[in-house]
């Protein structure tokens, strides 16, 4: 009887709960690698804050030339936002995933993620994600004292239910960036180089983002062409939550939107992955 039992498949919960511990070791693994090289990553921070300067002296003198506001926008709602931007980029950029997905794919080490009982997706959205915690984690000094020093061009500290929203779309922003990237990599199962795509995104996600600017100061129609993507939703949309630009209902119905490009990227990098192993032949050891 005690043979038998023993022999009994693994329930749902075992399994479930085996998948969680796995997730969670690559999780930690993951973050203590990053611990071990971020040692000098709180002073480069700091420095990559110094053209923060520029913008501030290059919209001060725009701001000379003209009475009043730029499509609604003060001097100081300008570098606020530029500010809240930069959070934004932090959450949202996936520096290297998109090449280094199509480069694994080129070169045949891909192929260690269809031999392993590890999911490449999944692996790759934890690294990600402990990249993130440990630069957050590492960031917060320089963040703070750069937000402390610039702290006369914000407004007032929003409500709470901004801030909520402000949150949300940061994290969101976080997995639309990497589903986004991943998809792109993963065309390297059909395009051996795909370096001229991802110069043209990345080309596009510049200016379209919003980092270079607000993208409701654009006249129409581009305005509306141009929030119409989900690159918006990268830089743009949290900084103008946190201003007060986006508010009640059209707040609301704009989480939602972002929740669906997300639900778009995943199910189109998913597609992307499953589709490219069944035409990928790798040889060697």
């Amino acid at each position: 009887m005690a043979l038998a039992q023993s022999k009994r498949p693994p329930t749902q919960i075992h399994l479930w709960q085996t998948n969680l511990a796995t997730w969670w070791t690559i999780l930690r693994i993951c973050l203590e690698e990053r611990l071990v090289y971020r040692g000098d990553f709180a002073l480069g921070t700091l420095m990559r804050f110094l053209p923060i300067v520029t913008q501030i002296f290059l919209w001060g003198t725009i701001f000379e030339t003209v009475s009043g506001k730029i499509a609604g926008y003060s001097y100081h709602d300008f570098i606020a936002y530029y500010l809240l931007t930069m959070v934004a980029r932090a959450f949202s950029s996936m520096p290297g995933l998109a090449s280094g997905i199509a480069a694994e794919i080129r070169d045949g080490t891909i192929k260690k993620y269809l031999i392993q009982p590890i999911d490449m997706i999944g692996f790759l959205l934890l690294n990600r994600l402990a990249h993130k915690l440990v630069y957050y984690g590492v960031a917060i000094l320089p963040f703070a004292l750069v937000f402390f020093l610039c702290r006369e061009f914000f407004p007032a500290l929003p409500d709470g239910e901004t801030i909520f929203a402000f949150v949300l779309a940061l994290l969101l922003s976080f997995l639309l960036g990497f589903f986004l990237e991943a998809t792109i990599g993963l065309i390297g199962f059909w395009f051996l180089e795909v370096s001229s795509l991802l110069f043209i995104y990345m080309l596009f996600n510049f200016f379209f983002s919003g980092h270079m600017f607000p993208l409701d100061i654009l006249p129409e129609p581009w305005n509306y062409l141009i929030e119409a993507t989900p690159l918006q939703y990268l830089a743009y949309f949290p900084a103008a939550v946190w201003l007060g630009k986006v508010e009640g209902s059209q707040l609301i119905a704009a989480l939602w939107l972002e929740a669906a490009w997300v639900a778009f990227f995943m199910i189109t990098c998913r597609v992307a992955f499953n589709r490219g192993i069944k035409r990928y032949s790798g040889f060697g050891g």
